[in-house]
């Protein structure tokens, strides 16, 4: 085989450079990055170095062979196998290079964070963690960071007043274009929508209790969760409570059913049954059997103890159905709520609710901005 190293500031250069050299047959046989330095360290250089080899199979007659039923070509490899070869040795390639290129970019974004990092005047960084305790993602915590930096160099120093006040004006003004708040009473049904264990039930008796005895609403409940019998027993304990009356279904015929023999009600509150909401499967059987059109107020109920990335794809599941605003549930179960802030302003939706224990009809709370904000600093700066 002949092999050839070569360097250049890409693969793709690099690839140009083997085909023309040995051409289309040519092999791949390693790569690697290699940096260097100049002016003491200051100017990096980055190319990388990649190894490839062409076969040089040579034909030569044979006249009067010893076998002759072996001809040469018996000993040459077929052109497919030599594709599956190059195809194996291209994707471990491939496989190796993205490994070396994610170490790089992780090693670079790691060198940038310290030098940022070192930057950061004293003053910030106790601030700083206390963000990421509670669990705030990293580009709040940037864009704050970024605003107490611009008034350090304004005032040549920060006094603890002046960092929350910062973070909680950035935060307030990232809140204000969203919904913030309760039931609008606008709308006729209220559906509750989030997966299994997060207190759908409890929270919408809850709710349902607010609304009778607050408002001197008339209500009814409807629930879809036909899969535990203790969900529907537990709903039924409420509602005899509240006197409000409670109808089962089964299919979208049953639901419309409820809804013609609810119309006299103020409010119909809708519990689904709590489902695993990664699936899109089941958001399908949701839109199947609830008709969620203008009069129908949806909330999608999640708990605070579960894993954000969890809480993400959820939400993202339940894209195509127009839901307003968020209720968090267990908010007593936490010490750190960032999380309701990254959901919220990621997904630009807002917060009905949130609810700090199982009593009903105490342990729930209206949302406020100013209240949130008073929960997510408790305890600093004080």
């Amino acid at each position: 085989m002949k092999m050839k190293k070569y360097t250049a500031p890409s693969i793709a250069e690099a690839m140009k450079r083997i085909r023309a050299d040995l051409g289309e047959d040519a092999v791949i046989i390693s790569s690697k990055v290699v940096v260097t330095k100049k002016l003491f360290g200051l100017i990096k250089h980055k190319n990388f170095e990649v190894l490839a080899g062409v076969d040089q199979i040579e034909t030569k007659p044979t006249t009067g062979s010893m076998f002759p039923d072996l001809q040469p070509d018996h000993f040459q490899p077929s052109r497919s196998t030599v594709q599956e070869e190059v195809h194996s040795e291209n994707t471990l390639l491939t496989s190796e290079l993205k490994s070396e290129i994610a170490d790089l970019k992780a090693m670079l974004q790691s060198m940038q964070r310290q030098s940022v990092e070192s930057q950061i005047p004293q003053e910030m960084k106790p601030f700083l963690d206390f963000l990421k305790r509670q669990e705030l993602n990293e580009e709040l915590i940037t864009a704050i960071s970024d605003e107490l930096f611009q008034l350090y160099k304004k005032q040549g120093t920060l006094l603890n007043l002046d960092i929350k006040e910062v973070a909680e004006q950035y935060l307030k003004e990232k809140m204000m274009s969203l919904p913030i708040g309760g039931l609008s009473y606008k709308r006729k049904y209220i559906n509750l929508l989030g997966p299994t264990g997060v207190g759908k039930t409890t929270t919408i008796a809850k709710m349902a209790a607010r609304a009778v005895l607050e408002k001197k609403k008339k209500i009814g409940f409807i629930t879809t969760d036909t899969y535990r019998i203790a969900a529907i027993e537990q709903l039924k304990t409420y509602a005899n409570l509240l006197q409000a009356p409670v109808e089962i279904v089964y299919n979208a015929d049953d639901y419309k059913a409820a809804i013609k023999k609810f119309e006299h009600l103020d409010l119909i509150f809708i519990d689904t049954a709590g489902r695993n909401y990664k699936e899109a499967k089941y958001v399908n059987d949701l839109k199947k059997l609830i008709e969620f059109d203008e009069e129908v107020e949806s909330f999608l109920v999640l708990s605070l103890t579960a894993k954000e990335k969890d809480m993400e794809t959820i939400t993202e599941q339940f894209e195509e159905i127009p839901i307003e605003k968020f209720i968090f549930t267990k908010i007593d179960e936490t010490n750190t709520i960032g999380t309701m802030f990254n959901l919220m302003i990621k997904y630009n939706k807002g917060l009905a609710y949130y609810t700090n224990g199982q009593e009903v009809p105490e342990d729930i709370e209206e949302a406020k901005i100013e209240k949130l904000l008073e929960l997510f600093f408790q305890g600093e700066f004080e």
